[in-house]
């Protein structure tokens, strides 16, 4: 069953929290031992959520669609009492004395923490497959990756052990491996959903958000998590909004930009899929406009300065005490993010505003952009190149280069399926928009998500 559908089954006493729970469970022990989704399995602890809710529930205490619901949680965002390792053997044995906020909000709207899922170490990695605990595996095919770094999170979703999870992205790292296991994934405005309780990739450039195998189960997710923080500095102060109040309204007449910077070198099937989205979106009413971004090229690249300087930065002590520990790729690309200069970094920030404007100026001429969600299909587990545009480029690269802009300008963008290669890989495209408007992208998401 979907997600809301479970929901409405547990609502109506059709079905309990504890057999939900036990299923499962069930499937995380029959899979994870092909997948390595998961870390950490909270099997004691989200039985007795299961009964709690259970009693919550038959005396009318409905607290929303998740209720009773299991969820998994990336392994870099702080669990109370529960082991978060960040991927490393540093923090092999970590268990954080408190809960995230994200965390916190999930409990307190009765879902149930069923585990901990897999990230690529420190979440610094597109691929998924550099890990303390080894690497994580696509369902659609176990030779191949998942992304990442929220690789678990999707793993999970895609294998149907979970119906939904969380992850973070930094620079694609929820919706890299939601396109590259056939999910819905979400990294909303900068600032939209608290970072406080996660362990810190980037800060500037850091999202964490909602990844499910629906668009709308994405939005109701979205509601819960999202929300003011005094404990989270970069989180923005606004009204409560309903994220799901344009999903099944028309787009008629709805201006789609299709920017060229992110159709340059794409793979073949990747370009059909995302024909075929665009031929959906036309046959819906929507109005198909081909465009330009302004300063597109120096956004990716500011970008990739403000993640090295910033990861450098959270690393440095570990690094210099601890550098054996770390996994030999991710230490060497903390290790070169030094050579960094201070003025390199902070020209990026200065610039970020006015290259921020110049990337929603298109918002004056389109409604929605429309892109691949990558430019590639999922590549060999530890494969580092990959032939892209004519050359052999390195494969983090490719898995990055249509993700990133958005992390640096903060726009929200959501990736959703489009279907499948002739190996059966999925592949997902990507809408994007203005900030704050990740209302329309799941509407958008859902037109699609119905039509297909």
């Amino acid at each position: 069953m979907d997600l809301l559908s479970l929901s409405e089954s547990l609502a109506d006493k059709k079905i309990s929290p504890k057999e939900i729970v036990e299923e499962s469970l069930n499937k995380i022990k029959n899979k994870n031992s092909i997948y390595n989704a998961f870390i950490t399995i909270c099997e004691e602890e989200a039985l007795a959520a299961a009964a709690l809710a259970e009693e919550e529930i038959s005396k009318g205490k409905v607290k929303g669609p998740f209720h009773g619901i299991p969820i998994a949680i990336k392994d870099v965002i702080f669990t109370q009492g529960i082991r978060t390792t960040m991927g490393s053997k540093l923090y092999e044995n970590f268990v954080p004395d408190y809960d995230a906020t994200v965390v916190q909000k999930l409990k307190d709207a009765g879902a149930i923490i069923i585990g901990k899922t897999h990230s690529h170490e420190f979440a610094y990695g597109p691929t998924g497959d550099r890990s303390f605990w080894g690497p994580c595996r696509n369902p659609h095919n176990p030779d191949k990756i998942t992304g990442g770094s929220s690789s678990g999170s999707a793993a999970a979703i895609a294998a149907d052990m979970v119906n939904a999870a969380l992850g973070t992205d930094t620079g694609g790292s929820i919706r890299i491996p939601s396109s590259a296991c056939g999910i819905v994934g979400m990294k909303p405005t900068y600032g939209v959903i608290s970072k406080y309780g996660i362990y810190p990739t980037a800060n500037s450039l850091d999202h964490a958000g909602p990844m499910t195998k629906t668009v709308k189960e994405n939005a109701v997710l979205l509601n819960i998590l999202a929300g003011f923080d005094e404990k989270d500095p970069y989180s923005i102060n606004q009204s409560k909004e309903d994220y799901t109040r344009l999903i099944g309204k028309s787009i008629s007449g709805k201006v789609i930009g299709l920017p060229s910077f992110y159709f340059r070198n794409i793979d073949k099937e990747v370009a059909k899929a995302i024909n075929e989205v665009i031929n959906v979106y036309q046959e819906q009413g929507a109005i198909i406009e081909e465009i330009e971004i302004q300063g597109i090229e120096e956004i990716a690249g500011e970008q990739v300065i403000t993640i090295q300087a910033e990861a450098n930065a959270v690393h440095e002590k570990n690094l210099r005490d601890h550098g054996s520990e770390y996994d030999p790729e991710v230490y060497e690309r903390l290790r070169t993010s030094k050579t960094i200069l201070s003025a390199e970094y902070v020209a990026a920030q200065q610039k970020r505003n006015t290259l921020t404007s110049l990337y929603n100026q298109v918002f004056e001429e389109v409604d929605i952009l429309v892109t691949p969600t990558l430019p590639i299909l999922p590549t060999d587990i530890n494969q580092r190149e990959v032939m892209f545009g004519g050359k052999l480029v390195p494969v983090r690269q490719a898995l990055l280069g249509l993700t990133s802009p958005t992390n640096y300008t903060g726009n929200p963008s959501l990736s959703v399926p489009c279907g499948f290669s002739n190996n059966g890989l999925p592949i997902g495209f990507q809408l994007i928009g203005r900030h704050r408007e990740e209302s329309l992208l799941y509407q958008f998401g859902y037109v699609y998500e119905q039509q297909k």
